[in-house]
């Protein structure tokens, strides 16, 4: 995985459309299913790491760095990483006025498992390779005096990592909680649901903005020089369940 400390979020998205439901406690947002975009394409409403292009317009090499597709299995889409190209994707959340995380904390999605990098460490640089990871970019914070990197949360399934791990990255301005690791579940569908609000306030000990900058995934092997392949799908925000 080449590490970029520096990722630049465009805040000039267009505003774009989501799935909202509201009945009692059980407002949600669907951010993403995957089920508008075209078989064996990148998703299109997915843009480059840097957020100045959308992958899925890319053709020739370009397009070959990115080990991303639109698959279908039994009628549902989804997104499937299978290679081993460090290539992030993200999904622009910073202009969605609808998106509220005090109201909407919980990020729920859905992710499945099949080949873990051999040998990837998140904690360590030259083995920094995932099966599968979700980034959640809050705002800015700061490297040094005229460097910046967004503060963020990295939820990974990790290939060695325990379940439960986390530490910090980029000065603490990135946190990565091992939310799944090795084999235990590969080939099967499994839902993760975080409280965003929580883990902010646990991990940077003060309160997040109200909306996110972007979400983020990333899936590669190019460090360990092996392979991974991963499924992804169901990007949802949920209201906290009553107490």
């Amino acid at each position: 995985m080449k590490i970029i400390v520096t990722i630049v979020l465009l805040l000039l998205f267009s505003p774009g459309a989501f799935t909202q439901t509201t009945g009692g406690d059980s407002m949600k947002i669907v951010l993403e299913d995957f089920e508008d975009d075209s078989l064996t394409g990148l998703p299109s409403k997915w843009y480059n790491q840097k957020g100045d292009n959308k992958p899925y317009t890319y053709t020739g090499e370009l397009r070959k760095k990115y080990d991303y597709k639109i698959w279908n299995e039994a009628g549902n889409q989804y997104l499937r990483y299978e290679g081993s190209n460090a290539k992030h994707l993200n999904f622009p959340l910073v202009n969605k006025k609808e998106i509220n995380i005090y109201d909407t904390p919980i990020l729920s999605w859905k992710w499945r498992v099949y080949d873990l990098p051999a040998g990837a460490r998140e904690d360590n640089e030259e083995l920094n390779d995932v099966a599968a990871s979700v980034y959640v970019a809050f705002d800015m914070g700061r490297v040094a005096l005229f460097k910046k990197v967004p503060k963020s949360i990295r939820y990974t399934w990790s290939s060695s990592l325990e379940k439960g791990t986390e530490f910090s990255k980029f000065f603490g301005n990135q946190k990565v909680v091992v939310v799944a690791s090795g084999e235990d579940e590969n080939g099967k569908w499994v839902q993760f649901e975080r409280n965003l609000v929580e883990d902010y306030k646990r991990l940077f000990g003060d309160k997040p903005p109200k909306r996110p900058l972007a979400i983020l995934i990333l899936s590669d092997a190019n460090n360990t020089n092996s392979f991974a392949k991963a499924d992804y799908d169901d990007f949802i925000l949920k209201a906290a369940p009553s107490q």
